[in-house]
């Protein structure tokens, strides 16, 4: 369930825009100037990207991982970067960052400077260029354009601790500290809401996403999922063990899933770390804690698991993906993302959000199912990076179509 939240200090604006098309409307192919270095031929924007930090290699880095190669001669702005953290992907790029860098602020304690990020965001000042194409779950997309540059940001979701996920946050800090943080969230929310006013174009990772968007900013979206490296993983024969992959957060609701296992006499194995893992190991001893894991170790503990489970509300949900990729189901929490990428009764089963009680009824019933790998593995290819590139591409070329016409409207009826 989603974290109550405070209504928004004013209406957000209702930008008059035309929003872009949502791409299972777009043909395959694009035959732009804006079509992605080595991916579509031809390409000769001059394109910058941005994302908040890369620090870690995780669904959004991957995401960003995907447009950057794309865009292969762009430069790429960022408020922190950690070349070993993630995974030398964007070694030898034109990385531009914030201040902080220079303090070795890395994914340790990136969150202590929380009120900093907003004006560094500004600081942030790509050159002349035709695009930004920005990437972003909270203030890579209030960065300053340049003049004359379309601004096209793939939002993986607004900022949830400002928005969705405030009273979350609130509960987690310390008790002395939570009316000062209640005041920066609202200072950020605020900001927030007049940086999505000077985007051209929003894309959004899911039905949810673009939901947010609406909600959060009034703006229109179109619908480009994720890419999933699906060519990392195969089936091959699965173990006896579920497997949870994810952050050890609160929001993650690894403690649902770990709960319906003990409830359903299930062996579950968990990868991943956080702020949660101590608290986690000590209520629940049975189950095998991995820590982090590598894509080669992770792509086998995905083949070799029973199945893959997810209990929280995804905006879209690698991870689900990733397992079906591996020829393995998933049981999901029935709201957010796993509501496009899981096929009921196909490759997977879906559970009520926070019951762990349900949970435990898919983990008793998903071996009677007898799904087939193979169209787990047929699903998980319509998210493929080739695909997400074309679309991302599609989009970028019709959001500078759009700008072209407005203005050669605008100088017709000067």
């Amino acid at each position: 369930m989603e974290s109550a939240v405070a209504a928004p200090p004013h209406d957000p604006p209702r930008t008059v825009d035309r929003p872009v098309e949502p791409a299972d409307r777009l043909p395959g192919t694009v035959g732009s100037a804006f079509e992605p270095v080595d991916v579509l031929p031809g390409a000769s924007a001059r394109v910058c990207l941005a994302h908040d930090y890369l620090l870690v290699m995780r669904g959004a880095e991957r995401s960003f991982a995907a447009i950057a190669e794309a865009y292969r001669a762009a430069p790429i702005y960022t408020l922190l970067y950690d070349e070993q953290g993630t995974a030398g992907r964007f070694a030898g790029r034109a990385i531009e960052t914030s201040p902080l860098q220079r303090l070795g602020v890395g994914q340790a304690d990136f969150r202590r400077y929380l009120p900093l990020y907003t004006h560094l965001a500004a600081r942030l000042r790509p050159p002349s260029c035709e695009v930004v194409l920005s990437s972003s779950s909270a203030f890579a997309h209030g960065l300053r354009v340049p003049e004359g540059a379309v601004h096209v940001c793939y939002c993986y979701t607004p900022f949830r601790y400002a928005w969705n996920e405030r009273e979350t946050a609130l509960r987690e800090a310390p008790v002395a500290l939570r009316p000062l943080l209640a005041l920066e969230l609202r200072r950020i929310r605020n900001w927030d809401l007049a940086a999505s006013a000077r985007v051209d174009a929003y894309v959004a990772i899911s039905q949810l996403g673009r939901e947010r968007i609406r909600r959060c900013y009034g703006r229109e979206a179109a619908v480009v999922h994720p890419p999933v490296e699906t060519l990392r993983f195969a089936p091959r024969t699965p173990g006896e063990r579920l497997l949870v992959v994810s952050e050890l957060v609160r929001h993650k609701r690894v403690h649902v899933a770990l709960e319906a296992a003990r409830r359903a006499r299930a062996a579950i194995s968990v990868v991943g770390s956080g702020p949660e893992a101590d608290a986690l190991r000590e209520a629940y001893p049975e189950v095998e804690f991995l820590g982090r894991a590598g894509d080669g170790e992770l792509a086998e503990l995905y083949a070799g698991a029973r199945a893959v489970v997810v209990a929280a509300p995804e905006e879209f949900g690698i991870v689900a993906v990733e397992a079906q990729a591996a020829g393995r189901p998933v049981i999901a929490a029935g709201v957010g993302g796993a509501l496009e990428t899981v096929l009921p009764g196909e490759t997977g089963l879906l559970a009520t959000l926070d019951d762990a009680d349900s949970f435990a009824a898919a983990m008793r019933a998903i071996d009677r199912l007898d799904l087939d790998p193979a169209r787990a593995v047929q699903n998980a290819e319509r998210f493929s990076v080739a695909n997400f590139q074309r679309r991302i591409a599609a989009q970028v070329g019709l959001a500078r179509e759009r700008a072209q016409r407005d203005q050669r409207r605008s100088c017709g009826s000067s």
